[in-house]
């Protein structure tokens, strides 16, 4: 049986579009172009977790997503628990969670190309709330594997010149995204 990796180890590091720009550039050159991957999102937040539905336009697929830690909560790892549904569901899915009790509802569209770098999955994003991102991330099968992956995603963003936020830096740009969905 084939090992499960739901364990993600993520950061983020934030940019401007010169940047992303010269990103782009690297990427395409040096690392495996993974595709296009714009997504449409919904998320609904209750303590500290987050569900999300995604249609993946550009893949023409969907899902829904329980992340057990909420972005800038807890450490750099969580377990995802997915469920694919056809994308013709994705508004269906919308109106079941939003008919229940959440303490926010968040909506975004993300413009992003993935890659993968010397093992480590890059999103390179943009989105209205976070501006031009990167998420670098790899997905692991047991929590032990977690310092080796931190390890190689902080080795790649020091070689493509990017600074990783900080937990603090994180929870306080997340409050600040928060913030401007309750106004």
């Amino acid at each position: 049986m084939k090992e499960l990796k739901n364990i993600e180890v993520e950061f983020r590091s934030i940019f401007d579009k010169k940047k992303y720009n010269s990103l782009k550039l690297f990427l395409d050159k040096y690392a495996n172009n993974l595709g296009v991957d714009d997504k449409d999102s919904y998320y609904y937040l209750i303590d500290e977790k987050v569900i999300k539905v995604v249609n993946n336009i550009s893949q023409k697929t969907a899902k829904i997503v329980m992340k057990l830690n909420r972005v800038g909560t807890g450490d750099n790892s969580t377990e995802e628990i997915e469920i694919f549904i056809d994308p013709k569901d994705v508004l269906k899915g919308v109106k079941l969670f939003s008919e229940l009790k959440f303490d926010e509802v968040q909506k975004s569209f993300q413009k992003r190309i993935n890659y993968k770098y010397k093992e480590v999955v890059l999103e390179l994003k943009y989105s209205e709330s976070w501006g031009y991102h990167m998420e670098l991330e790899i997905m692991i099968s047991d929590i032990r594997e977690k310092k080796k992956a931190e390890e190689k995603i902080f080795s790649v963003a020091e070689e493509l010149g990017i600074d990783i936020l900080s937990k603090d830096e994180l929870k306080k740009f997340i409050n600040k995204i928060n913030q401007s969905y309750k106004k």
